[in-house]
């Protein structure tokens, strides 16, 4: 085992240039040696036992609250779109690199073999003109001389794959997700974050016809981003509506230092530091910045076409009012509780409203407290940031999920656990993972002001302990990286979290390009 080096003068300015502190640095360190502990579930969440169902005199019902909310220009969106799209293009890049000493009869010869990567390139090429980006793809060939349908006609790939993946064409696999046409109408076609400013005009404006969305970008992508923006942005500001879009990137103070195997600070070949980025939980301060009030939260690649909208929009206003009227009750009974009078009729109220609509599971001592001890309590517990989570059935879709989790102190609350945060080497945790009935589409609704009005401090409620050490590779040695809490899961650990149940049609993320091609992303 090495002995731990000292930091340099160099590197403390490396450190202080990247917007943190040697203390934080350490911190990480340390972090790294002892490792982080897993959650320790109890049971899933079940329908009537952490997840809702709301009929449909509810969602009715919940729509009245939110169209008052709305109107007041409470509501706003939060779109994490920090991600390129090259994920989503990885089995087409990586059959594209394969492939640039080979011959089309060779490649159409490895698929008749059997080979799945080049039999599912091959697919794609042959049902090239389902994707919304066709045209754009036929005109950027034609411009090189190149036409496009004799090339699909027989099945060629690699001149296609170099056109919609590089700069000689699109440069798709270098672009942000954000700017993938994923979808296409009689007239126009649509990026992501086009259908993300088509569903804010549609359920999050104001009484002046005003809706607001922010997205975080990725700082190489924001130009491209905004550029793209103020062209498209006349065809969403008709009939009275207007977008108020704004753009951050993830801050660099958010990244974490980089170990080797022996947890002392990796250096790349000149000796630096090394920093990567600290996961989707670092937007927790990009979400604080907003200063927001009501907030949706939807990843960018989650999106549908016009005639699969209407589910969407009624269940997100459904959750927006669910979430407006759970506040309402949590404001009224923390004023409640700061009256000096407050008796054991409120108390008693309070409780039984922690406990069924909260799902807050009270301490067994707490019934021995006394009244001033039970109102502290209960004080500390509503004055909370709160969320509302539309979850859905499982179907095996990977990530994370509602459960019943017993804290390292005792407690019990609900929360979203992602596979990482689970021992799944124990059998019984294992099973219990294993039983969830239903998924987390990331599709909440956050409450982020208090019963006075004021902003939440949200880094409070994040549980640093949910963290993930990752193991990683950088100019052919390993290293150790450091994820923060999960935006939805770690950083919000310690919010009220309230799970709901809404269609499956509600979630329809496009993770690979092949995900384009199924009925829901197809034009009607």
């Amino acid at each position: 085992m090495k002995t731990h080096l000292p930091f340099r003068p160099e590197d403390l300015q490396q450190i202080a240039d990247h917007g943190t502190t040697l203390e934080n640095i350490r911190s990480q360190i340390a972090t790294f040696k002892s490792g982080l502990p897993y959650i320790s579930l109890q049971r899933p969440c079940t329908v009537g036992d952490g997840i809702t169902i709301l009929s449909d005199a509810d969602l009715e019902h919940y729509a009245i609250s939110f169209a008052q909310a709305a109107s007041l220009g409470r509501v706003a969106k939060f779109v994490p779109a920090s991600g390129a799209a090259s994920r989503m293009f990885q089995l087409l890049l990586s059959v594209g690199n394969s492939t640039s000493g080979l011959s089309e009869k060779r490649i159409a010869s490895a698929a008749r073999a059997g080979d799945s990567e080049y039999q599912a390139v091959r697919h794609f090429v042959g049902n090239l003109k389902q994707f919304a980006f066709y045209d754009d793809l036929r005109s950027a060939m034609a411009k090189g001389g190149l036409a496009v349908d004799p090339l699909i006609a027989q099945k060629h790939c690699k001149d296609i794959l170099c056109y919609l993946l590089t700069a000689t064409g699109l440069n798709y696999a270098y672009l942000p997700k954000a700017l993938i046409k994923f979808h296409r109408y009689a007239d126009h076609t649509r990026t992501p974050l086009e259908e993300h400013l088509v569903e804010a005009t549609a359920y999050a404006k104001d009484s002046t016809g005003t809706a607001r969305v922010h997205f975080t970008v990725s700082p190489e992508h924001r130009e491209v981003v905004h550029t793209y923006l103020e062209q498209v942005r006349p065809r969403y500001e008709r009939s009275g509506r207007r977008l108020v879009v704004t753009f951050s990137v993830q801050k660099p103070s958010t990244d974490t230092i980089a170990v080797d195997p022996d947890n002392e600070p990796f250096r790349d070949t000149d000796g630096k530091l090394v920093f990567r980025p600290g996961g989707h939980g670092a937007l927790l301060e990009n979400l604080q910045d907003l200063h927001g009030d009501v907030i949706f939260v939807k990843n960018i690649d989650n999106v549908v076409p016009d005639q699969l909208k209407a589910e969407t929009y009624r269940y997100k206003i459904a959750l927006g009012g669910y979430l407006v009227e759970l506040q309402n009750k949590v404001f009224y009974y923390l004023h409640k509780l700061q009256q000096e009078r407050a008796d054991k009729r409120v108390l008693g109220q309070a409780i039984e409203f922690a406990q069924r609509e909260l799902h807050i599971v009270l301490p067994a001592h707490l019934q021995q407290a006394s009244l001033a001890e039970k109102i502290a309590f209960l004080g500390d517990k509503f004055n909370r940031p709160l969320r509302v989570c539309g979850v859905v059935k499982n179907t095996g879709e990977p990530g994370g999920g509602p459960f019943w989790v017993t804290h390292r102190e005792g407690d019990v609350s609900v929360q979203i656990v992602e596979s990482s945060q689970v021992d799944l080497q124990s059998a019984r945790q294992l099973d219990i993972w294993s039983s969830a009935s239903h998924f987390n589409p990331v599709d909440l609704v956050c409450g982020v002001r208090d019963y006075l009005g004021r902003p939440f401090d949200l880094s409070r409620f994040a549980d640093p302990q949910t963290g993930f050490i990752a193991r990683k590779s950088k100019e052919g040695r390993e290293l150790k990286a450091l994820e923060l809490p999960g935006l939805w899961n770690g950083a919000m650990a310690k919010w009220n979290t309230v799970f709901v149940e809404v269609p499956a049609i509600t979630f329809n993320p496009v993770k690979t390009i092949f995900d384009l091609l199924r009925p829901e992303h197809q034009a009607a």
